[in-house]
């Protein structure tokens, strides 16, 4: 489970509620099914409407990535494994790293290893590695979009029902008492439409656009050190090479620990 997603979604549900409760509004007020109906079922029309069915199809998904913690290897461990793997190929020539090929879980890394050791070419390796990057970020970038397009229709919506309501008020205003609850009802939907926009569709982009920009970071790490082992550099200078990838109070900690001078890291 992602916290983050988590808590930010609790939290955002007591700043709203808790904060009308504190103004005077009491919760029946938002039992507005009319409401509900229009934001809610307007806005995955539209979102229907934008998006081709086989992007749609993938809404389920995109929510367990928002809610499901992000499982990425730790960048200083793929670091060492580098580190090791460059020196296993120094000393016994790049063909040994086939048995390493077996404990590569990620797909990514095992298509990168699996050219290096079939003897493909620098230019070759860093071009299918970087076309299959590419790839991937626009998949991320279609699922995103979905949200932030969910983002921007809703409280459009919202204003669209609060007009329907206003109509419906105004259309008999013989008694003041249910004009007034008329016209308080109908900025329910306004309510509804900009707290899903900018509580809900809008981060929910946001939080996809993140996980999306670290699995990158972390897959362009993984070239470098696929091409750094395919060109037969050391060990060292791979670890003070990729330790640009660690923030910068992890990268002193993993220098120090791998025994790199400050003559080297300069």
């Amino acid at each position: 489970m992602d916290k983050t997603s988590l808590i930010g979604l609790i939290l955002g549900l007591i700043a709203v509620f808790v904060g009308m409760m504190l103004k005077g509004v009491g919760m029946v007020s938002l039992i507005n099914p009319a409401a509900f109906l229009i934001i809610i079922l307007g806005t995955i029309g539209a979102v229907t409407i934008a998006f081709p069915a086989n992007e749609i199809k993938k809404v389920p998904k995109l929510f367990k990535i928002i809610f499901r913690e992000q499982q990425l290897q730790s960048n200083a461990d793929l670091i060492k494994m580098f580190s090791g793997w460059a020196q296993l190929a120094r000393k016994e020539g790049l063909l040994s790293l086939e048995t390493k090929l077996e404990e590569i879980e990620d797909p990514f890394l095992r298509n990168g290893m699996t050219l290096v050791i079939d003897g493909k070419d620098t230019d070759y390796v860093r071009e299918v590695l970087l076309e299959e990057i590419e790839a991937m970020e626009e998949r991320h970038k279609i699922g995103a979009s979905i949200f932030t397009q969910a983002g921007t229709y809703a409280p459009t919506l919202g204003v669209l029902g609060a007009v329907v309501g206003l109509i419906a008020a105004l259309a008999d205003m013989s008694d003041i008492d249910k004009l007034g609850h008329a016209i308080s009802s109908a900025f329910v939907a306004t309510l509804l439409g900009i707290f899903t926009g900018y509580v809900l569709w809008h981060p929910f982009a946001n939080k996809l656009k993140r996980k999306s920009k670290q699995e990158v970071s972390q897959r362009e790490l993984m070239i470098e050190g696929i091409l750094s082992i395919l060109e037969g550099e050391a060990p060292r200078e791979i670890e003070t090479k990729l330790s640009s990838y660690l923030p910068v109070h992890e990268r002193k900690k993993f220098l120090e620990e791998s025994g790199v001078s400050e003559y080297e890291k300069a």
